[in-house]
């Protein structure tokens, strides 16, 4: 079985290509979605966070302190480094098991936001970058999430990596700029993986 990373900057559409590969019959671990589950469910993990961060990282239900978190590590890059040093690990192994699950597939997709940034994608066969323009991914997201500003979408794109850089390192594109279809661009990469 291949794994396959996926990837892309913020409302590049990483989910709905992922969505397009799911109904082909593709398993995605949705890496952002399982380390935040992780954090709250994970004793080890919890455990590690709070040795470092203190009780405060987390609620009194348990849940984690998603606001104090982001605040103490949002721009101080050694704690961050802390905390990706902490759940890194954890997704990796939590990866991991999820593949087990998932053997008699041909491959399986790996969705991550960081995914080169993090150094994560060496452990893959190859990756995918879904790829849209700076403007087209700023208007997504600022539909998608009607909270933020433009200033904090540019924010969150400066700590990501380039668009040129993600497609140096990617193995596959796809665009999802309304140049093109998705569905068969998603089909012949399939094809392609599917025969690796």
């Amino acid at each position: 079985m291949k794994k396959i990373g996926i990837t892309g900057g913020i409302g590049a559409g990483k989910s709905l290509i992922c969505e397009v590969f799911n109904l082909l019959g593709v398993p995605n671990y949705p890496a952002d979605y399982r380390a935040k589950w992780l954090q709250s469910n994970d004793p080890e993990l919890k455990k590690l966070i709070v040795i470092n961060f203190g009780n405060e990282a987390y609620l009194n239900n348990g849940e984690l302190n998603r606001e104090y978190l982001s605040k103490a590590v949002f721009n101080d890059d050694k704690k961050l480094k802390t905390l990706n040093g902490l759940v890194h690990p954890a997704v990796a192994k939590d990866f991991e098991y999820w593949c087990d699950k998932h053997s008699d597939k041909a491959y399986v997709l790996k969705e991550a936001a960081l995914l080169y940034e993090t150094g994560s994608y060496k452990q893959l066969d190859a990756t995918i970058n879904v790829h849209a323009n700076q403007e087209l991914r700023i208007e997504r997201t600022l539909k998608r999430d009607p909270q933020r500003t433009k200033e904090s979408v540019l924010s969150i794109m400066n700590k990501q990596f380039s668009d040129q850089k993600r497609l140096n390192l990617a193995d596959h594109i796809i665009y999802n700029d309304e140049s093109r279809s998705v569905i068969l661009q998603v089909i012949k990469l399939h094809e392609e993986l599917v025969n690796l």
